[in-house]
């Protein structure tokens, strides 16, 4: 099931580390590291899709990818648990073809450097390590190890050749780290038995060095950027030795305390007769914090682009009277109101940037702390740098997803404590989904997100409390406007929201008197400017908001608190004015189930449901008038609670408990679709997926020896080869069948389809593995049937949350799913 299963939608922020991206200029594609995936984005299509594949392969997080350029492009990625993976592909279509895999360090893989057109590349691994290899289609093979003395940690290498010589007869590497020098070895008779020699160390910086860039320069040699956590950044000319070496030693600021560093020593690197000169070039001083990465513009210009802690991007060129190296233009949070940067607060910071051009369009981008990339598209005719919308997404799990009750948007929870908005943009027929909002930023770690209305929803984390939130009015405005969702009725809806100083709520704007974005308060005029600036809005936008309108002002003002829990929260769910939720418990103490009416203040229902020994995983609502509110736990028992009609309260009573339903824990739970066929299915850690059936509905398929026709009872079973961590029902392929979507331990994805009438399986689909995960699913969620969902489709969406940090919208084919079972 692959050509007419498509990845509509593909969300997942990028690994927050220096080297875990590469650009690739003839197919204008960033490839960059995304949990244990590598994601593949081509920031200038005029589509303004976001990540088109991910792929998969690495079995820990991707910390450093390589792209080796030439008539076949290999690209090169690293992993935390020092296994590197050399694969064929298409940088368009995405496909690939794993050729290697090889376990080559101890440690993490920290950094690559690879040579264009020709086999060698290099490694550095935390295990102290740097290793040179040669690769073919055959095999990948290690040429030599590298072992610095003094020791010190790679972070950063250049790898280059000496002119008039080929790789295999020698090279030049550089390398640094966790050391203030940088090491420069020569490498000879590669081919053969390679003979290492340091050369020369390259002192000056005062920190680790970060990142190395180099490029050929146009007297045949190179030039060399190094950035440091000194905040510097240091420019190396190698020349070949027949020139006479320029010792320019220019600083483009005078500061006196660096004067002294600032001497043009010459030192050599060569094999055989051909040798390099390497002398100090310039000193670039303007970054306030860590400069994490430096890159050369693939032009004539000479200009290079570093991204810092402080939460900056400059661009710095050689004035070419003088020669002296200036910063021309700056982009980023380089206003006040930036906060603290990486090295002592919370900014972030950027961890890398990049020059990117397709030929027509010159830009640059910058990953930054939330794992979003931003981007800066350059008007030559303005002269100015406009910033653009990028991509992202969550950097940790993704625990929760729901959609709008009308299907209008997903809303997604995660472990990196923010609840994200996704939406569908309409222009004409084109469509193309992304996030719109950044609905909470939070203190904690969020397990689950429950829509309660089309403006209002609520959320659960690693605390006591739900909070419940409700939608902005120009969020609302946004989404009417480029994604055709229709206003909320209501028109009490507040206007934005902003986080207080300290503060775990988002509150509206007014509220607070001190926001976060306004930074402390001196005075009354800068007080109000501040406030200001913080009430800059969504209003207007014709696009969808990019990372600082994300981060500042889509933010939901929070409604309520909900007390009542004594642990983390686990699950909620709501229907017909009930919220009901559970928290994490290891006793029947715990292990409660509490109502909250929101019709009623959000006061509580008394009193809370018993039933659970240990947490409860999942809590459902039936679809049919019944309203069976369904339980399932660590403790291997369901619980089928429902409506308490002796009462005017909204009160549940117990129906019916199944202990030991499974043999191992029960991790999630789907109620039929169909209000005439109840069943629902519960899916554990033991491989199976069990369903039970009402007897009204199914008497003859129990084949039960209970007489009790209001008894839910197994009716058949799915087994599946890894636990089964999350599944959903839809009817929205046959009205005759339901179709359930199942999600596996190890990422798999499948879709079976039901007899509504028998309960019978009549067919399974297997989803292709690259459009599975490479790491558990965590929620499933089939899109619903809303007025604003074209009905007459002949596709049906599935959102998929993963342990990967992805939030995936697949369009599933109707015709395919349905084929050979005749439907109403």
């Amino acid at each position: 099931m692959s050509n007419d299963t498509k990845e509509e939608y593909l969300s997942i922020g990028g690994n927050r580390h220096t080297s875990a991206s590469a650009w690739h200029a003839k197919s204008a594609c960033l490839a960059f590291g995304a949990d244990q995936n590598i994601a593949l984005w081509q920031p200038l299509n005029k589509s303004c899709r976001g990540v088109h594949v991910l792929l998969k392969g690495h079995a820990d997080k991707v910390t450093a990818v390589s792209i080796k350029d030439g008539a076949q492009p290999i690209l090169i990625s690293g992993a935390a648990n020092g296994e590197l993976i050399l694969r064929s592909w298409e940088p368009i279509s995405g496909g690939s073809r794993i050729l290697h895999t090889t376990k080559a360090h101890d440690g993490a893989v920290n950094v690559l450097a690879s040579l264009n057109d020709s086999p060698y590349f290099v490694t550095g691994s935390a295990d102290a390590t740097i290793k040179v290899w040669r690769h073919s289609d055959m095999s990948t093979e290690l040429v030599t190890t590298i072992k610095p003395k003094p020791r010190f940690i790679p972070l950063a290498l250049a790898i280059g050749t000496f002119p008039h010589t080929s790789p295999d007869r020698g090279v030049f590497v550089v390398a640094a780290g966790t050391r203030n020098d940088m090491f420069v070895y020569a490498l000879s008779n590669l081919s053969e038995s390679a003979s290492v020699t340091l050369a020369c160390s390259l002192t000056g910086h005062e920190g680790w060095i970060r990142s190395l860039a180099l490029r050929g320069s146009d007297d045949g040699g190179y030039m060399l950027a190094s950035t440091s956590a000194d905040k510097y950044v240091r420019i190396w000319r190698f020349q070949s030795s027949n020139r006479v070496p320029q010792q320019n030693g220019i600083v483009s600021k005078a500061i006196n305390n660096v004067e002294s560093t600032l001497t043009a020593k010459v030192k050599t690197v060569g094999v055989a007769d051909q040798n390099y000169s390497v002398t100090f070039e310039a000193l670039l001083l303007g970054h306030e914090d860590w400069v994490y990465s430096a890159d050369w513009q693939d032009s004539m210009d000479s200009k290079i682009l570093t991204a810092s802690a402080d939460g900056t991007l400059a661009i710095w060129q050689a004035d070419p009277t003088s020669g002296i190296w200036v910063s021309e233009t700056r982009l980023g949070e380089i206003s006040g109101l930036k906060g603290a940067t990486t090295a002592t607060g919370s900014s972030g910071g950027f961890w890398s940037g990049r020059w990117i051009s397709d030929g027509e369009t010159t830009a640059v981008i910058s990953l930054g702390r939330t794992g979003s990339w931003r981007i800066w598209h350059y008007d030559s005719t303005a002269d100015f740098w406009n910033l653009m919308p990028g991509i992202g997404g969550h950097i940790a799990s993704v625990n929760g997803l729901s959609w709008s009750p009308q299907g209008e948007y997903l809303l997604s929870t995660s472990s990196d404590q923010t609840t994200r908005l996704h939406a569908e943009r309409r222009r004409g027929n084109d469509r193309s989904w992304h996030e719109f909002s950044r609905c909470q930023i939070h203190g904690y770690d969020c397990n689950v997100v429950t829509c309660i209305s089309s403006s209002q929803f609520v959320s659960g984390a690693d605390e006591k409390l739900l909070r419940v939130f409700n939608e902005p009015k120009e969020l609302a405005d946004t989404l009417h406007r480029l994604c055709d969702i229709a206003l909320p009725e209501t028109s009490s809806l507040p206007e934005s929201a902003a986080i207080p100083v300290l503060g775990l709520s988002n509150k509206e704007i007014g509220e607070a008197d001190d926001i976060i974005e306004a930074g402390p308060r001196r005075g009354d005029d800068e007080y109000a400017a501040a406030s200001a600036l913080a009430r800059i809005s969504l209003q207007g936008i014709n696009e969808p908001p990019n990372e600082d309108l994300l981060s500042r002002h889509s933010l939901w003002p929070e409604h309520e608190k909900l007390y009542g829990h004594g642990y983390e929260i686990s699950e909620s769910a709501y229907k017909d004015g009930i919220l009901a939720t559970a928290c994490k418990a290891s006793s029947i103490d715990h292990a409660t189930i509490r109502l909250y009416d929101p019709d009623n203040d959000w006061r509580q229902v008394e009193p809370p449901l018993t039933a659970h020994s240990l947490t409860v995983t999942r809590l459902v609502w039936s679809s049919g008038p019944n309203s069976y509110l369904l339980s399932v736990g660590r403790d291997r028992q369901w619980t089928v609670f429902s409506r308490d009609h002796s009462t005017a309260a909204k009160r549940l009573k117990l129906y019916q408990a199944m202990p030991k339903a499974h043999t191992r824990m029960i991790l999630d739970a789907a109620w039929s679709p169909s209000h005439e066929h109840v069943f629902f299915a519960t899916a554990g850690r033991d491989k199976v997926v069990k369903f039970w059936g009402h007897g009204s509905s199914y008497s003859s398929a129990v084949g039960s020896q209970r007489n009790d026709t209001d008894a839910f009872e197994l009716c058949t079973t799915l087994a599946r080869s890894s636990a089964v961590t999350a599944v959903d029902f839809t009817d929205r392929f046959s009205k005759s069948h339901a179709v359930l979507a199942v999600g596996e331990e190890d990422g798999t994805l499948s879709v079976h389809v039901f007899n509504l009438a028998s309960l019978k399986l009549e067919k399974s689909l297997e989803l292709a593995k690259d459009v599975c995960l490479s790491k558990s699913v965590n929620r499933l969620a089939w899109r619903p049937r809303g007025i604003s969902v074209e009905t007459e489709t002949t596709s049906v969406e599935l959102a998929v949350a993963g342990a990967d940090g992805s939030v995936r919208i697949l369009r599933i084919d109707t015709a395919e799913v349905c084929e050979g079972i005749l439907s109403e």
